[in-house]
């Protein structure tokens, strides 16, 4: 419930940000002309961004913005719960081991449980089956890890469908932009070069939106996967110094 609150809250405050920023920018240009346009589109590369988002067609270009939207959203949620995630796992192992030294398995398992992150998560479940021996705390580290694991792996399927979407939703606008620009043609029953340039111009913008969009998203989606193997890679490392430990002290 806490993911679906933050992850809502996130592409509402996206979304208002944006579409507020658009609807700005589309009072501001409205009545220019084509002389003012280009001046306008020369000030920079952002404000030039909004010009042509603004000339590309409210449709297309409105289903592109909510794939980037929702997909930033649950990115900036992963990233989020990620570093999060991550546990000084050396510091643990010395805290636990010091409890074990001093105080017994109840202060261990109590070190754990206030310990945020898998990791530490993964070591309390292994004290809990501490008393079946550490066949059984083995059996139990590996379990729940990979419990832990589909936990960290949870929204990047939505992430991959929204880098798929963004840039198929444009090429399906640049094929009606087309279609569009042709049935100008005709209507017309002359090749305008202002026609023609015109109607791939605007065929083309949700093209290049949707790889933007997709480029976006497929950098956020690449850095959760570099920190997930990260993560998982220190839960594998520390839960092998966990059983050495826990035979250590049982010896």
């Amino acid at each position: 419930m806490k993911r679906l609150i933050t992850f809502l809250t996130l592409a509402f405050l996206l979304t208002t940000g944006i579409l507020n920023e658009v609807y700005a920018q589309g009072q501001g240009t409205e009545g220019l002309t084509q002389t003012t346009q280009v001046a306008t589109e020369s000030r920079g590369f952002h404000q030039a961004l909004k010009d042509y988002f603004i000339q590309g067609g409210a449709g297309f270009m409105a289903s592109i913005l909510l794939c980037l939207i929702f997909g930033l959203a649950i990115s900036i949620e992963r990233v989020l719960y990620l570093n999060l995630s991550a546990t000084n796992t050396k510091k643990l192992l010395n805290q636990i081991e010091s409890a074990l030294e001093s105080k017994g398995i109840n202060q261990a398992k109590e070190i754990c449980a206030n310990t945020r992150g898998p990791v530490a998560s993964i070591f309390y479940q292994g004290f809990t089956r501490y008393d079946e021996g550490l066949e059984m705390v083995e059996k139990s580290v590996v379990s729940y890890g990979g419990v832990l694991m589909g936990r960290l792996e949870s929204g990047l399927s939505w992430i991959s469908l929204f880098i798929a979407t963004a840039p198929m939703l444009g090429f399906l606008g640049t094929v009606i932009g087309m279609v569009q620009a042709f049935d100008a043609i005709e209507a017309a029953g002359d090749i305008s070069p202002t026609i023609v340039a015109g109607g791939i111009k605007v065929a083309l913008l949700t093209t290049v939106f949707g790889l933007i969009s997709a480029i976006i998203l497929q950098l956020f989606y690449n850095y959760l996967i570099s920190k997930i193997d990260n993560i998982v890679n220190d839960m594998e490392d520390s839960s092998i110094s966990f059983i050495d430990l826990l035979s250590k002290y049982k010896k």
